[in-house]
C-alpha cells in the first residue's frame, strides 16, 4: 500500500531522512502556500502530485488509480493547539511505549502507531476500493477482528458508537432504525439536542475519519475540487471532504448533489474500536493516560520509583529530579532536566538542551526549545491551554539565542518576569520569530539528533533497570539495532532469579546486538536452551515407572492420522503461545483410506531395544543408556523413538527407579523392546508428520509400559520430545492428529500449554455436496521446518513488531474460521483458507516459492482457497474447489501438468477417531 502524506512544508524536505522511510512507498508533499484547499481539495492535490511523480510514466491517471491501494494521510496543519510538536507536525509526535503491550519500538510515534490498523483494513478491502483517507492527529485501535467490507460500496466509512458529549464535536453518520445499514445523511458537529432528537427513531455513528473510496468515488471527489473538471491537472479550489462531500451522501442529504448522492455508502462500526485524539496539549496528556489505563496493570513505563501519578510521561529525556505528590499532567520529551528544575501541574517541556538552569514551572506553564539554523534556538514558553490564534501565532514574539546561558536567562524572565537576571535585556536584543516562522525555520535534523542521543541513554537505563521497566516487552530487534548504532554498553547480566522467559529474551537480544554489530553471536543457543528448560521442567518432576503391561506374545499397534491446519498455525509455537496463548483450527485426515503413521511395539527376549523403520529400511540395536541418550544426533533415523523411550522412563533422569545399566532396567522391566515404525508419507510433507509420529510412538509406549497417560498428556510430552530433539515446534501438529475431526484448539499464556478443544460439525468436509471439493495434491517439493522455525522463533523472542501483530491477526483469524464452519458457510470457509495462506506468507516469505506458485497459478480461479499445510514451501497442497465441477477441472489440469515425477493426487478423508491404540 502506497502512503501519500500531506505534511507541513518544512517537514517535507527532510521527512525521509529523519524517519528512515523509503521514498518509493512514502510520498509526501505540502499544500500550496497561501492557498487553502480543505480536506477534499487537499486529497486532489495529493493525488495529482503523486501521479506526476509516478514511476510508470506511460499509464493514464485512471490506470494509475486502479493499479495500487493507497493511503492518503492529511497531516499538514499548523498544530496551533499542540505547539510542542508544531515544528515537526503532530503526525511525528513521539508517544511512550504502552506499559501493557509487547513489540513496541522505543522510538514509536503517532504515525507508526496509526499505520498497522489502516493496513489491516486495506488488506481486506475488495478490489476497486483502492483509496483510504485518514487524519493525522488520531490514534485508533480495533480490538476485535474486522468485519467483511461490502464489495459493491463506493464509499466505506468507519464509525464508533460514542455518546453525544463526544459526538457533538465530530461528524456523525445517521441511519433510520428501519434501515440501519443504509446511510440517511451525515451531520457535522451536531448539538446534543439534535442528537437527542435523533435517538427516538435513528441510529448514529461518530465519524472517526477513516474513509475508503472506490476509484469512481475518487474521481467524483476530484471533479468537485477543480475548476475546469480536469482531475489530473486542473486548478484546485477549496473543497471539504467531510462538511460538503460527506454531507451530500445518503438518501436524505443536507447538501444536494445528485451525482454524489448516487454513490453507494457503507457505514461500518469499528469492532472493539477505541479513538484517541492528539489535537491539543490537553489531549496529548488525557489520551495517553487513557491508553495506558486500557489494561489495569501496576507496572510503570519508566522511572518506576519516581512517578507518584500516572499522568507523568517522560521519554527521550535525561532527568535528575524527584517528582512530588502534587505533580500531575506532566509531559517531558527530548529534554535535559537538571536538579534545579521544579514542576507543578499541566506542564509540557520539549526540546530543552543540556543545562544547569533554575526553572520553576507554575501550573499551565509549558516550554518548547526549537533548534534554528546550525547553532541557534528559539525559546518558546506558552500556556497549556493556549490556542495560538491571531497575534500569538503570527507576531514575532519568541526570541532566538545562540548559547545555553542566554537561553536559560531569557526563559526564566519569560516565565516569571518579576525575576530579571538579565533576561529582559537578552529578549530585547534578540531577533524574534512568530510561531509560524519557528515551524517554517526549525532545523528538524538537529531536533531529531538530540532526541536520538537521549533515547540511547534511556535504552541503557531501561535495560539495566529490567525489573522495573518494560524493556523486555519492547521490539528487541529494533532495540538491538539501536544498541549497535549508538554503541550502547550492554545491560547488566540478569540474575538467575529472573523469569526464564525474561532470561531467554535477554539472551536473544544480546545475540541480536552482536549480529547488528557484525560480531560473533554467542547467546542465541542460550535462549533456546532456556525455552527447552521451561517446557521440560514439568516432566522432570513427574518421573515415570514403566512396567511391562502386555503379554509376552502381544503386539501394541498405534496408528495416527495427519493434520491440516486451516487457520492459526504458528500461534501454537513457543515462545509466542507461552506469552499470549494460541488458537489453531485444524482437521485430522487419513490418506488413501488409512492412518498413514503407524508404530508396532512388541516384547523381545534379549534385554535390549531394537528399532526398525519399514519406510527407511533401517534398523538399530541399543544396549546402553548412552546410546539411547543420543536422540539429538544429527541424521539419526531413530531420534524420535529414542526420545520417546527416554520420556517413558528408560533414561535415569526420567525414571523413578535408578538402575546401573539399561540392561538391568530391561531385565527388571521383564523383556526387551522392539519398536517398528511406518511413515507412509514423505518427510517434509507439511502434514505434521514428525510430531504425529512422535505422539504415535508415545501413545504406543504408554500402552505397552502401563504409564496411564491420556491423549492430552501424550500431546504435552510430544511438545517436550521436540524440545529434546532441538527441533522445537508447537503443539497443534500432535493434537491435530491425536484428536479426531474438525476442532479449534486454544491455550492460555504460560508454560502449561494444555489446549482446550472445541469440536465443530464435519458436514462441510463429509457431505456429498462438499466432500469432493476438498483436494490434496502432493507437489513432490519438500522443505524441512527446522530452519524456518528457528528464524520465526528468533523473531518471537525479539518481540519483532510486525511478527507479533501478524500472529495476533492469525490468532483472531482462527476464531473467524471457527465461526464460518459453525455456521456451515462453505464459501466463507474456503475464502478464509485463502486468507490463511496469505498470512503464512507474511510470517515467512519462503512459504510460497516460485515452484509452488507455478502450480497454484494453474488452478487459482477454480479455488475458493488453498494452502500448503504446516510451515509451507513444499509438501502437500490442500485446495478447496468452488464446486464439484471445479474440483474435476483441477484434477485434470494438475494431472496434465505435473511439476515432477513425484507429484500426484492423494485421496483424503476426515478422520473421526484420532490416535488409535490396540493390541494383538
Amino acid at each position: 500500500m502506497k502512503k501519500l502524506l500531506s505534511l507541513p512544508p518544512n517537514l517535507v524536505g527532510c521527512f525521509h531522512d529523519i524517519t528512515g522511510l523509503d521514498k518509493d512507498n512514502w510520498f509526501c508533499t505540502n499544500d500550496p502556500a497561501e492557498h487553502k484547499l480543505g480536506s477534499g481539495g487537499g486529497t486532489t492535490w495529493l493525488l495529482q502530485s503523486a501521479y506526476a511523480n509516478r514511476h510508470t510514466k506511460g499509464e493514464s491517471f485512471n490506470e494509475w488509480l486502479a493499479s495500487n491501494k493507497r493511503l492518503i494521510l492529511h497531516a499538514g496543519g499548523q498544530s496551533r493547539r499542540l505547539p510542542s510538536y508544531a515544528p515537526s507536525g503532530k503526525i511525528l509526535t513521539p508517544l511512550p511505549v504502552f506499559r501493557w503491550e509487547r513489540g513496541q519500538k522505543i522510538n514509536q510515534d503517532l504515525l507508526s502507531l496509526q499505520i498497522p490498523l489502516y493496513e489491516r483494513i486495506m488488506n481486506i478491502a475488495p478490489k476497486g476500493l483502492n483509496t483510504m483517507i485518514v487524519s493525522g492527529d488520531v490514534y485508533i485501535r480495533a480490538t476485535e477482528q474486522l468485519q467483511p467490507i461490502p464489495k459493491d460500496a463506493d464509499i466505506v466509512c468507519y464509525g464508533l458508537w460514542l455518546g453525544p458529549e463526544i459526538a457533538k464535536d465530530h461528524g456523525v453518520f445517521v441511519s433510520s432504525t428501519q434501515t440501519p445499514t443504509q446511510l440517511k445523511c451525515m451531520l457535522q458537529k451536531p448539538s446534543t439536542d439534535t442528537l437527542a432528537s435523533l435517538s427516538a427513531n435513528h441510529f448514529y455513528l461518530t465519524d472517526i475519519g477513516v474513509w475508503i473510496l472506490s476509484d469512481r468515488a475518487v474521481r467524483t471527489l476530484m471533479q468537485r475540487s477543480v475548476t475546469d473538471g480536469d482531475i489530473e491537472k486542473g486548478q484546485i479550489d477549496y473543497y471539504d471532504l467531510y462538511g460538503t462531500f460527506g454531507c451530500a451522501l445518503g438518501t436524505d442529504p443536507g447538501v444536494k448533489d445528485e451525482e454524489i448522492s448516487k454513490l453507494k455508502v457503507a457505514i461500518l462500526p469499528l469492532p472493539g474500536g477505541e479513538f484517541y485524539h492528539f489535537g491539543t496539549s490537553h489531549e496529548l496528556l488525557s489520551s495517553m493516560v487513557d491508553i495506558q489505563n486500557i489494561v489495569n496493570d501496576q507496572r510503570d513505563i519508566m522511572h518506576h520509583d519516581r512517578k507518584p501519578h500516572p499522568s507523568i510521561f517522560v521519554q527521550n529525556t535525561k532527568l535528575n529530579i524527584k517528582w512530588n505528590t502534587e505533580n500531575r499532567n506532566i509531559w517531558v520529551e527530548n529534554s535535559y532536566i537538571g536538579k534545579n528544575w521544579t514542576f507543578s501541574q499541566n506542564n509540557i517541556v520539549t526540546g530543552v538542551p543540556e543545562n544547569e538552569w533554575i526553572i520553576n514551572l507554575k501550573p499551565n506553564q509549558c516550554v518548547d526549545i526549537v533548534p534554528i539554523g546550525e547553532k541557534e534556538w528559539a525559546v518558546r514558553p506558552y500556556g497549556f491551554y493556549d490556542k495560538f490564534a491571531g497575534d500569538q501565532q503570527f507576531e514575532p514574539i519568541f526570541p532566538v539565542v545562540d548559547n545555553i546561558d542566554d537561553m536559560g536567562r531569557v526563559l526564566q524572565w519569560m516565565i516569571d518576569n518579576n525575576t530579571d537576571n538579565g533576561g529582559r535585556a537578552i529578549y530585547d536584543k534578540a531577533y524574534r520569530l512568530s510561531a509560524d516562522q519557528i515551524s517554517a525555520q526549525a532545523n528538524l535534523k538537529r531536533l531529531v539528533e538530540q532526541r536520538s542521543s537521549l533515547r540511547a541513554e534511556n535504552l541503557q537505563m531501561l535495560a539495566d533497570n529490567w525489573q522495573h521497566s518494560v524493556f523486555y516487552q519492547l521490539d528487541l530487534e529494533h532495540a538491538a539495532s539501536e544498541y549497535a548504532h549508538f554503541n550502547i554498553p550492554m545491560p547488566k547480566t540478569l540474575p538467575e532469579s529472573a523469569p526464564l522467559l525474561t532470561q531467554a529474551h535477554d539472551a536473544m537480544f544480546r545475540s541480536e546486538v552482536a549480529r547488528c554489530s557484525n560480531t560473533i553471536a554467542t547467546h542465541e543457543e542460550r535462549a533456546f536452551e532456556l525455552l527447552r528448560q521451561g517446557i521440560t521442567e514439568s516432566v522432570n518432576i513427574h518421573r515415570q515407572t514403566p512396567h511391562m503391561a502386555v503379554y509376552k506374545d502381544q503386539i501394541v499397534w498405534g496408528r495416527s492420522p495427519v493434520r491440516i491446519d486451516l487457520a492459526g498455525g504458528w500461534t501454537d509455537t513457543p515462545p509466542f503461545c507461552l506469552m499470549e496463548g494460541g488458537n489453531v483450527l485444524n482437521i485430522a485426515i487419513e490418506l488413501n483410506g488409512q492412518p498413514p503413521l503407524q508404530t508396532y511395539i512388541k516384547p523381545c527376549a534379549e534385554p535390549h531395544i531394537v528399532m526398525r523403520s519399514i519406510d527407511l529400511g533401517a534398523s538399530e540395536t541399543i544396549t546402553t543408556f548412552e546410546e539411547l541418550a543420543l536422540y539429538n544426533k544429527v541424521g539419526s533415523p531413530f531420534s524420535i523413538p529414542k526420545a520417546a523411550l527416554a520420556l517413558a522412563g528408560f533414561l535415569p533422569q526420567f525414571c523413578n527407579e535408578q538402575f546401573d545399566t539399561l540392561t538391568d532396567q530391561l531385565r527388571a522391566f521383564g523383556c526387551g523392546i522392539e519398536v517398528t515404525l511406518l511413515s507412509a508419507i514423505p518427510a517434509g510433507s507439511g502434514l505434521g508428520t514428525s510430531s504425529l509420529l512422535a505422539s504415535t510412538v508415545l501413545g504406543a509406549l504408554n500402552d505397552f509400559c502401563g504409564l496411564g497417560w491420556d491423549k492430552t498428556e501424550i500431546g504435552l510430552r510430544t511438545l517436550v520430545l521436540e524440545q529434546l530433539l532441538t527441533t522445537g515446534g508447537g503443539w497443534q501438529d500432535q493434537f491435530g492428529g491425536l484428536l479426531p475431526g474438525v476442532k479449534l484448539l486454544q491455550t492460555n499464556k504460560g508454560f502449561a500449554q494444555s489446549p482446550e478443544v472445541r469440536y465443530l460439525p464435519s458436514e462441510l468436509f463429509t457431505s456429498a455436496d462438499y466432500r469432493a471439493c476438498h483436494l490434496l495434491y502432493y507437489t513432490g517439493i519438500t522443505r524441512t521446518a527446522k530452519t524456518i522455525l528457528s528464524e520465526i522463533v528468533r523473531r518471537m523472542f525479539l518481540n519483532q513488531n510486525n511478527e507479533v501483530q501478524q500472529l495476533r491477526e492469525m490468532k483472531a483469524h482462527a476464531l473467524d474460521m471457527f465461526d464460518a464452519i459453525q455456521h456451515m458457510d462453505f464459501d466463507r470457509m474456503g475464502r478464509l483458507v485463502r486468507k490463511t495462506w496469505t498470512q503464512n506468507q507474511l510470517i515467512d516469505s519462503g512459504t510460497n516459492p516460485a515452484s509452488v506458485l507455478a502450480i497454484t497459478s494453474l488452478i487459482d480461479d477454480l479455488c475458493l482457497g488453498y494452502k500448503l499445510p504446516g510451515a509451507g514451501g513444499g509438501g502437500y497442497l490442500y485446495m478447496i474447489a468452488k464446486d464439484v465441477d471445479a474440483a474435476t477441472r483441477i484434477r485434470h489440469i494438475l494431472s496434465c501438468h505435473r511439476p515432477n515425477d513425484k507429484a500426484r493426487f492423494v485421496e483424503m478423508n476426515l478422520c473421526t477417531k484420532g490416535l488409535q491404540i490396540s493390541r494383538s
